[in-house]
């Protein structure tokens, strides 16, 4: 079954799709084809297209309908009903979305992979290196990673720079937990509990707003 997940809690919603059909499937799980064909033109790649399709089918597999996604100019997706706020990433293989019907929601899904490591410099800090020597040094690395994308993009704002303005506090790695985060753009500094979990092929995270501390 292609949906590998679904969370709900408190309000929030989450689903991980995996993706094994072709274009064609895709298509033929979503009912009014008419509703995305003037989408579906702008896409040059067949991968894009692809990805974009699975979103849509998981989205329509987790609210019971078809449900049309419009993207503000900074790119950030929004539900054209105005039902829920939305976070849509994607990696090889699979497809995730988060939605909560009155807090913004951040989530990211990260490929398991070593290359992780030649990018260390750019968004691990100082502080934040003793929670390397623990299990698997590529699962914490792309946690720290993908936790810092998922608060970009609950955040948002402009000019986030993953070393000064992101903070993941130490924390134990287990298959699946949380973990808090403080954000130093904005005046309020906001504090985050994200959640994740680890899976063979990947890593996600996903967080909702909270209040400033």
């Amino acid at each position: 079954m292609p949906l590998y997940r679904k969370i709900q809690e408190n309000g929030l919603l989450v689903g991980v799709w995996k993706t094994e059909e072709t274009v064609e499937q895709l298509l033929a799980l979503l009912g009014n084809i008419s509703m995305y064909e003037k989408d579906l033109e702008h896409f040059t790649s067949d991968m894009r297209k692809y990805e974009w399709l699975a979103v849509r089918v998981l989205l329509k597999t987790l609210c019971g309908e078809e449900k049309k996604v419009v993207y503000l100019p900074s790119g950030k997706p929004y539900l054209a009903d105005g039902s829920a706020h939305i976070s849509i990433s994607h990696t090889n293989g699979y497809v995730a979305v988060a939605l909560h019907p009155t807090e913004e929601v951040g989530i990211d899904i990260e490929r398991y992979g070593v290359r992780v490591r030649r990018v260390v410099s750019r968004f691990v800090r100082p502080d934040e290196e003793k929670t390397m020597n623990q299990g698997d040094e590529v699962y914490v690395l792309l946690l720290h990673w993908s936790a810092k994308e998922t608060l970009f993009k609950v955040m948002g704002v402009e000019g986030v720079d993953f070393i000064r303005h992101l903070h993941i506090f130490p924390f134990v790695m287990e298959e699946e937990g949380c973990l808090e985060a403080q954000e130093y753009r904005t005046e309020e500094q906001w504090h985050y509990r994200v959640r994740y979990l680890t899976h063979p092929d990947f890593v996600l995270t996903w967080t909702i707003k909270k209040m400033p501390t």
